[in-house]
C-alpha cells in the first residue's frame, strides 16, 4: 500500500544492513583511532589501559547519540555541508558525555590530555572523511545512472516544471525524474525533458505510465486546494509499492517555509512559527551553553583586565545593564561593559551612539570599536536569555518602533538573539539612524532564520573572530 509523507525521503529508510554496517563502522573508527592516538602520542602503560576504557564508554555513548542527531539517517538529497556538521557536533557531545563518565568514575586524571585532543581530531577526521568517500562513491554511481530512485511529479504549471528541473540539476542527490502529470495547464505551457502529461483526461495514461516503468515515487507538488488531485493520485496507488509523497505548495503563505512537525501526534504545517525545529533548537542550545562555559573561562583575564579599565576611565559601574527582548518576546537584562559616562536618559527614549559621541570615554571607545563591551553577554548566554550567534537585540523601545515600520521585523524573535550574527558579520552593525538600514539588517537576519545550520553558525563564529572583531561602524 502506498504512503503519504512530506518530505523527499524518509529519514527512517537508512535501517537494516546499512544502519547496522554504519554503526559497526563507527564504532570500528573510535577503537583505531584511539588505538593509533595511543600508539604515537602515549608511551605510559597505565594511561593506555585507562584511555581503553574512556574509547569503550565513547563507543556506548556514539551508539545512544549519534541517532538522535540523525547520523544514521538516509541522507539521500540532502546537504553534504549539514552532514558534516551533524557527524561533528555529535562527536562532540560524545566526547564530553564520556569525560563525564571518567570524571564519575575518578580517573580522568590519568587521561593524557595530549592523547585526548589527538584521539577526539583523529575520529572526528576519519567519521567525516568515510562519509564523503561514501559521498562521492555514490554520486560518481549516481551519474553514470545507478543507484537512482525513479521520480514522477504531480504539480501545477511552473512550479511542477521547477521541481522537474531540480531533480535533472542534482543527480547527486539519487534521484532522476522520468515523467511529470501538470494537474491546471494554463495558455498551453508544456514540461519539458520529461515525458509529460495534461489534464485530468490524461490521469490514466500518467498512471499507467508509472506502473509499466517501475517508477518507485510519485511526488505530489500541489498547492492546499488541490485536495482532489491529491485523493485521486493517492487512490490511484493504494494498491501498488509506490511511495507517494507530498511537497505542498505554499510559497503564496509560509514565510519561513513548510516545515511539517508532529503536534499532539499529527502531522502539521508550519505557515508562520519559528523555522528551526526543536531538535536543531537543542543542539543549538547545547553548543551554546559549552562555549559559553568555555569562553567565560579562557576571557576571565580579559574580563579582570577590561573591568579594572573601566573603573579607572570614570564613575560608575563597570557593567552596563539594559533591558532586551528575547526569544518569544520575554524580557530579559542584558549585560555589557560600560562604555559611556554615566548620564540620564529621557524616559521611553534611547539615544544611540553617534560617530564622535561625548558620552563615550577613552577606554569606551575602544572597547566598542573591537566589540570587547559585548563579552558579558556570554554570562547571557550561559544563562540561556541569548545565543553565540543570532539576530542582535534592539532596545525594546527601538523594537516597538521598528516592528511597525520594518517588515518581517519582530519575526528576528523567533530565536534567542545572538551576541554575533549574520547582519553583522556581513557589515550591518552599529547605528541604525535611517530605516534602510535596518531594513538590511532586518533581510539579513531573517536569511539566517531561513538558512540555519550547524556548519553556517560556525562560519559566522570564524568570521566575527577574523573580520567583525574591529569595524568602521562600531563607535
Amino acid at each position: 500500500m502506498s504512503t503519504i509523507e512530506f518530505v523527499p525521503e524518509s529519514p527512517a529508510s537508512f535501517g537494516g544492513v546499512q544502519g547496522l554496517l554504519a554503526r559497526v563502522l563507527d564504532v570500528t573508527l573510535i577503537v583505531v583511532c584511539a588505538r593509533l592516538a595511543t600508539s604515537l602520542h602515549v608511551t605510559d602503560s597505565v594511561s593506555q589501559g585507562v584511555e581503553g576504557a574512556f574509547a569503550l564508554f565513547a563507543c556506548a555513548f556514539t551508539l545512544a547519540v549519534f541517532p538522535v542527531f540523525g547520523v544514521y539517517q538516509s541522507w539521500r538529497g540532502r546537504s553534504i555541508l549539514r552532514l558534516v556538521s551533524q557527524v561533528v557536533l555529535a562527536w562532540m557531545v560524545v566526547a564530553v558525555c564520556a569525560l563525564v563518565m571518567m570524571f564519575a568514575v575518578h580517573r580522568a586524571d590519568a587521561v593524557s590530555r595530549l592523547w585526548f585532543t589527538w584521539w577526539i581530531g583523529y575520529t572526528a577526521a576519519a567519521m567525516v572523511g568515510v562519509r564523503l568517500v561514501v559521498r562521492a562513491a555514490l554520486s560518481r554511481a549516481r551519474h553514470a545512472g545507478m543507484n537512482l530512485r525513479n521520480v514522477a511529479i504531480v504539480g501545477c504549471g511552473e512550479h511542477c516544471q521547477h521541481i522537474v528541473e531540480r531533480i535533472q540539476h542534482a543527480p547527486a542527490t539519487g534521484f532522476r525524474a522520468m515523467a511529470a502529470f501538470d494537474a491546471k495547464p494554463a495558455g498551453g505551457a508544456q514540461i519539458i525533458g520529461v515525458p509529460a502529461f495534461s489534464g485530468a483526461g490524461h490521469f490514466a495514461s500518467f498512471v499507467d505510465f508509472v506502473r509499466r516503468n517501475g517508477i518507485q515515487e510519485v511526488w505530489l507538488a500541489l498547492p492546499l486546494c488541490e485536495e482532489q488531485t491529491i485523493l485521486q493520485c493517492v487512490n490511484a496507488f493504494r494498491d501498488d509499492l509506490v511511495n507517494v509523497r507530498f511537497i505542498p505548495d505554499v510559497r503564496s503563505m509560509a514565510l519561513f517555509g513548510s516545515a511539517m512537525i508532529d503536534l499532539i501526534g499529527m502531522p502539521a504545517m508550519n505557515l508562520v512559527a519559528s523555522p528551526m525545529p526543536a531538535h536543531a533548537l537543542a543542539k543549538k542550545e547545547l553548543f551554546d551553553r559549552v562555549f559559553a562555559a568555555a569562553a567565560l573561562l579562557a576571557l576571565l583575564p580579559v574580563f579582570i583586565a577590561v573591568s579594572i579599565a573601566v573603573k579607572l576611565s570614570s564613575r560608575g559601574p563597570v557593567f552596563f545593564t539594559q533591558k532586551r527582548m528575547g526569544a518569544d518576546g520575554r524580557v530579559f537584562r542584558i549585560y555589557k561593559f560600560r562604555t559611556m559616562r554615566q548620564h540620564a536618559e529621557v524616559a521611553g527614549q534611547v539615544m544611540q551612539a553617534t560617530r564622535n559621541d561625548s558620552r563615550i570615554t577613552k577606554v569606551g571607545g575602544i572597547l566598542r570599536r573591537t566589540s570587547l563591551d559585548e563579552l558579558p553577554q556570554f554570562y547571557n548566554v550561559l544563562r540561556g536569555e541569548m545565543s553565540v550567534v543570532g539576530p542582535r537585540p534592539h532596545a525594546i523601545e527601538h523594537d516597538e518602533l521598528y516592528r511597525k515600520v520594518v517588515n518581517g521585523y519582530i519575526h528576528r524573535y523567533r530565536i534567542k538573539p545572538g551576541i554575533t550574527g549574520w547582519a553583522q558579520v556581513n557589515g550591518y552593525r552599529g547605528e541604525t539612524d535611517r530605516v534602510e538600514k535596518m531594513e538590511r539588517r532586518v533581510e539579513h537576519d531573517l536569511y539566517y532564520l531561513h538558512h540555519w545550520s550547524f556548519a553556517l553558525d560556525m562560519r559566522i563564529v570564524a568570521a566575527t573572530v577574523l573580520k567583525g572583531i574591529v569595524h568602521s561602524n562600531a563607535y
